[in-house]
């Protein structure tokens, strides 16, 4: 690889030239720390030389990969022969309706549907769901909203808010058609069919309907896109006469609103990373005050949920404060009066191996959600006359798994909808009806072309970390591979937010699979998967653990001779990219390549930075910077831009969006910058920008194949499957 001199460019040994963005060097002082960024002037993007820099960049991708163009063809045909295309979702009776959502084969996005329910239905046959056909006309089916019609003529449609009316007269939905996540709110009367003219724009994505469908709840972001102020909209008012019910001034703090599911009351939630404190208004009386539930306490995050127990409307709280003395890290569920939720009585003690993370209230029972060992658990747990009956854990005979509740809008049912998933279980989903314990299928996600489960498996390793932790990984390959000798791997990892990166199957996955190659996730600290714990150990001061871990996932599964580093790719997105970026640095040399999509590389600059959106909320994440000089000193030892150094690095594709508001398109654009005028050897390093995308990418299923073959396609040849 030469520079040539004047150009800007760089000649690679095939002829191709890399752009060379100039350095514009730029001071940036704090603790008497002083740091020259050469490349911060590519943060404005309304300059035409950054985006002819990015133009630049994306042809530069393009050549570099137009070899694959035919195995990128042939992953996203395999994507789409495998998905059903005209398809239905299994229905969710909500009143009067069984609720629905279509996809047609050539259409991007879904229609949203339902049909009436039949009437003479009784017992638990009223609430088995009508076994719909794709194809097939439904009788009775009314269109509430086709994503595709209002998509059109837009390069990127999501859908926000998609809110029915208590009586199911009225929808309201909201639109963002730039990728920014700012919506604009509008309302469809379902009985004529007919737009109304309320709209109101920038709003959040939520709305959430008065009892009596006359009042819709709303938020607004401020500058920093953080949602701060809850409003009231009365329907057929015009929107500047909406009313602020409430406002949070304090930018730590996030806001939404809903209601419970028993539809007696609306709950506003003000949230940090540490900290949340709700409110709480009767849903009948829309323009009355709302009253604090339990006031907020630094580091005291709770929840309330509604229940009726033995005929008393009871709050069901679940927190972390101290009990007994001691700080209930991993959550207790507490039972109170709605007129006094702090006169609390205990009702699941603290365990430090379990992990609640949810409690949802039905008429006759309640529904449990929880970590143990790793994975996700749900148990449904009785009401009786006189209050608590018997609880009962699902079980599933799968090594690994994801479950959950699903669709459950209804107050009073006799079935509780749940899903469930593996790496090699498509979704499938159940009515589980406790009364008899029975667990009924309804469906399972189709796989067209013969897809067979047993032709995979799956499987938990567990890794040592530097500090004798044991790092839970999980793996699942095709059945046939070679033991003997090391395999291609693709290895995830994410590990920030308590986010936990549970087992799930992928049709677009089952590509790399069938090619050879092993996916494997890696379960780092700061992820949630083994409790509170793990979390508080992966964040602020303890936040290289994160790093650390996955670089120990790596070095033992090369050790085990389960892959080598020349067939190993590593794989993260967003602050799964930061994880991405700093193990490039610290260990380049396990990996033949590194794919980071939105990548928040720059961490530093943008939480030393209160202006950009949502930074003021991550201080708990990171710590702030800006106040403290050990954490700003522990940020800069580990922020991978900052830390890029002359040497090998593996290669690297960078994926990001030029609206993205969550990670700066700029944060990959300087690393990408940096590590070309830095980094010695001729890997490969490439980054493509979406110009018109945001945080999710593209939009629009098919789009999204496009975009998963690409990144397939660059891992398979980094790894020497691409003719597989």
């Amino acid at each position: 690889m030469a520079l040539d001199s004047g150009t800007g460019t760089i000649s690679d040994l095939d002829g191709v030239t890399a752009p060379i963005a100039k350095t514009v060097p730029t001071e940036r002082v704090h603790h008497g720390d002083t740091f020259v960024d050469e490349y911060e002037w590519l943060r404005d993007k309304e300059n035409p030389e950054v985006i002819s820099y990015l133009a630049a960049e994306n042809a530069y991708t393009e050549a570099q990969t137009a070899h694959l163009a035919a195995l990128r063809d042939s992953i996203f045909d395999e994507i789409k022969r495998r998905t059903q295309e005209t398809d239905l979702s299994v229905p969710t009776r909500m009143g009067d309706y069984w609720y629905y959502s279509r996809s047609f084969e050539g259409k991007q996005y879904g229609v949203h549907c339902r049909c009436p329910i039949d009437a003479d239905a009784d017992g638990i046959d009223a609430w088995t769901p009508p076994r719909l056909e794709a194809g097939t006309e439904v009788p009775g089916e009314q269109i509430l909203l086709d994503s595709n019609e209002v998509a059109e003529g837009h390069d990127f449609f999501a859908l926000g808010a998609f809110s029915l009316s208590h009586d199911g007269n009225l929808l309201a939905y909201s639109v963002d058609t730039v990728g920014d996540e700012r919506y604009v709110l509008r309302f469809k009367d379902l009985r004529t069919g007919e737009m109304l003219p309320d709209e109101i724009a920038e709003t959040a994505p939520g709305a959430t309907w008065s009892l009596d469908g006359t009042h819709v709840f709303y938020q607004t972001v401020d500058e920093s896109w953080r949602p701060d102020t809850v409003w009231r909209h009365r329907l057929g008012s015009p929107s500047d006469s909406d009313v602020k019910v409430f406002h949070e001034p304090d930018e730590r703090y996030w806001v939404s609103i809903t209601s419970t599911r028993s539809e007696k009351y609306l709950m506003i939630w003000v949230g940090s990373k540490i900290t949340t404190e709700g409110w709480v208004l009767e849903s009948d009386d829309p323009e009355g005050e709302f009253r604090v539930i339990l006031p907020r306490r630094e580091g005291v995050e709770y929840s309330a949920e509604h229940a009726v127990v033995a005929g008393e409307d009871r709050f069901l709280i679940l927190h972390n404060d101290v009990v007994d003395g001691v700080k209930a890290e991993n959550f207790v569920l507490a039972d109170a009066p709605v007129a006094d939720p702090s006169d609390q009585t205990l009702l699941i003690e603290h365990r430090d191996d379990v992990r609640l993370e949810d409690v949802d209230a039905y008429a006759d029972h309640l529904v449990l959600s929880y970590r143990r060992e790793a994975l996700t658990r749900v148990a449904v747990w009785s009401l009786t006359e006189s209050g608590y009956g018997e609880r009962h854990e699902l079980e599933f005979d799968l090594e690994l798994f994801a479950v959950g509740a699903g669709a459950n809008p209804e107050w009073a049912q006799p079935t509780l909808r749940i899903g469930l998933t593996s790496f090699i279980t498509p979704m499938q989903v159940f009515d589980y009806v406790p009364a008899t314990g029975d667990l009924l299928l309804r469906k399972e996600q189709p796989v067209l072309g013969g897809y067979d489960a047993n032709d995979y498996e799956q499987h938990r390793d567990w890794a040592v970390a530097e500090d004798g932790t044991r790092i839970p990984i999980s793996l699942v390959w095709k059945k046939g591979l070679a033991v003997d000798s090391p395999k291609p791997l693709l290895l995830y990892g994410y590990g920030s937010y308590e986010a936990s990166m549970d087992p799930s199957f992928s049709v677009s996955r089952l590509s790399l699979l069938d090619r050879g190659m092993v996916f494997a996730v890696a379960h780092v600290r700061g992820g949630g998967e083994m409790g509170r714990l793990w979390y508080e150990n992966g964040k602020t001061l303890t936040k290289k653990n994160t790093f650390t871990d996955f670089v120990s996932c790596a070095r033992h599964l090369i050790d085990t001779g389960k892959t080598a580093a020349d067939r190993l790719i590593a794989d993260g997105g967003s602050a799964g990219g930061l994880l991405m970026g700093a193990v490039a640095n610290l260990a380049p040399e396990l990996f033949a390549g590194i794919l980071a999509n939105v990548p928040f590389v720059d961490p530093l600059t943008s939480i030393l930075d209160p202006s950009l959106p949502l930074t003021v909320i991550e201080w708990d994440e990171w710590g702030n910077p800006l106040a403290d000089k050990d954490i700003y000193d522990y940020m800069k030892s580990y922020a991978p831009y900052e830390n890029i150094e002359a040497k090998d690095y593996p290669a690297i594709l960078a994926i990001t969006s030029l609206n993205d508001t969550r990670v700066l398109y700029v944060e990959p654009a300087k690393w990408v910058a940096k590590l070309r005028a830095t980094k010695t050897g001729d890997s490969q390093l490439l980054l493509k920008t979406e110009m018109s995308a945001g945080h999710g990418g593209v939009s629009g299923r098919y789009e999204k194949w496009k975009e998963v073959a690409f990144e397939y396609a660059w891992v398979l040849d980094r790894v020497g499957l691409a003719d597989a």
